[in-house]
C-alpha cells in the first residue's frame, strides 16, 4: 500500500483539494499535525477509520504506525498542515520510508501564505512592485542558515511572508526594517481562512505593538512590502497594446 502525504490546506475545511479530501475519505488510518490541522476536516474521515495525533509524537512513533499498518494493508494518509513541502517536516519521514521500501505520494495543498495574501485581498507579484516572495522564518531553535536571516533578506525589499515568528514580532520586526525601512507597509494575519481570522495592518515600525495589543501570539503570519499597498504598474498580460501568444496587441495612435 501507498502512504499518502496529503496537504490539509490552511485551515478552512473547504480550502482541501478535491484528491485530499478523496484520499482522507478512503483512509484506514490518518495521522494528523493536530496542533495546526482544523478538527473539522476530520471529519471527512471514516468513523471506523484510526486517528493518531502526531503533535506529541516522535518521528519513530509516526514511522512504527505507518509501518503496522502498511503491513496491514491499510491505506494511510499522512495529514499536514497548508502545503506539505513548507515547514512540513516531511523529508526526513520520507527518506524513512524510501528506506522501509514503503511506496509513498506527496499531494499539495494550500499554503497558510496564499491564504493569508487573500486575506488582505492583496497581488505579492506586482508588476513595478515586486516580482519575487520571500517565504521565510526567523532563526530559533531551528536556526537558518548563513545569508538566509532577516537583515540579509530585507535588502531585497521584496514581498516577504514570515512563518513561525509571532513570538519574536520586535526582533523580527525590527530586522527587517534594515532593509526595508520602518514605513514599510505591514500584516499580521492571524489563523488566515479559519472562522476566527483577524487582520491587523500597520507598517514595520508599529505592526509589532498593534500585534501584541490585539492579543496575537501564535498561529500568524507576518506580510511584509510594497505590494500591501501604492502604486503599480498595469499588467501587460491583459493589456490590449501587448501581444502574445493567444492574442495580438493592438496598435496605438493615428
Amino acid at each position: 500500500m501507498k502512504v499518502y502525504f496529503v496537504g490539509a490546506g490552511p485551515g478552512d475545511p473547504e480550502l482541501i483539494t478535491v484528491k485530499g479530501r478523496r484520499l482522507l475519505e478512503e483512509a484506514d488510518v490518518v495521522i494528523y499535525a493536530g496542533s495546526l490541522v482544523n478538527p473539522e476536516i476530520l471529519k471527512y474521515a471514516r468513523p471506523e477509520a484510526r486517528l493518531y495525533n502526531s503533535a506529541s509524537l516522535t518521528l519513530e512513533e509516526v514511522l512504527a504506525i505507518i509501518r503496522e499498518a502498511v503491513s496491514e494493508g491499510k491505506r494511510v494518509v499522512r495529514l499536514h498542515t497548508g502545503d506539505p513541502s513548507l515547514y512540513g517536516a516531511i523529508q526526513e519521514q520520507m527518506d524513512a520510508l524510501e528506506s522501509l521500501g514503503i511506496p509513498y505520494e506527496i499531494v499539495p495543498g494550500v499554503s497558510s501564505f496564499a491564504a493569508a495574501a487573500a486575506a488582505v485581498k492583496r497581488e505579492f507579484t506586482l508588476p513595478g512592485v515586486s516580482q519575487t516572495v520571500i517565504l521565510t522564518r526567523r532563526t530559533g531553535r531551528t536556526p537558518v542558515p548563513a545569508g538566509e536571516n532577516l537583515p540579509d533578506l530585507s535588502r531585497h525589499r521584496a514581498s516577504l511572508c514570515l512563518f513561525l515568528s509571532s513570538r519574536d514580532l520586535e526582533a523580527a520586526t525590527a530586522e527587517l526594517a534594515l532593509g526595508y525601512g520602518n514605513e514599510t507597509p505591514a500584516a499580521v494575519v492571524y489563523k488566515a481562512s479559519w472562522p476566527e481570522e483577524r487582520v491587523i495592518y500597520g507598517t514595520l515600525g508599529n505592526i509589532a505593538a498593534k500585534s501584541r495589543e490585539a492579543g496575537i501570539e501564535r498561529t500568524a503570519l507576518l506580510l511584509v512590502g510594497d505590494f500591501l499597498s501604492g502604486p503599480y504598474r498595469r499588467s501587460c498580460l491583459y493589456n490590449p497594446a501587448f501581444s502574445h501568444g493567444y492574442r495580438k496587441g493592438e496598435k496605438s495612435g493615428g
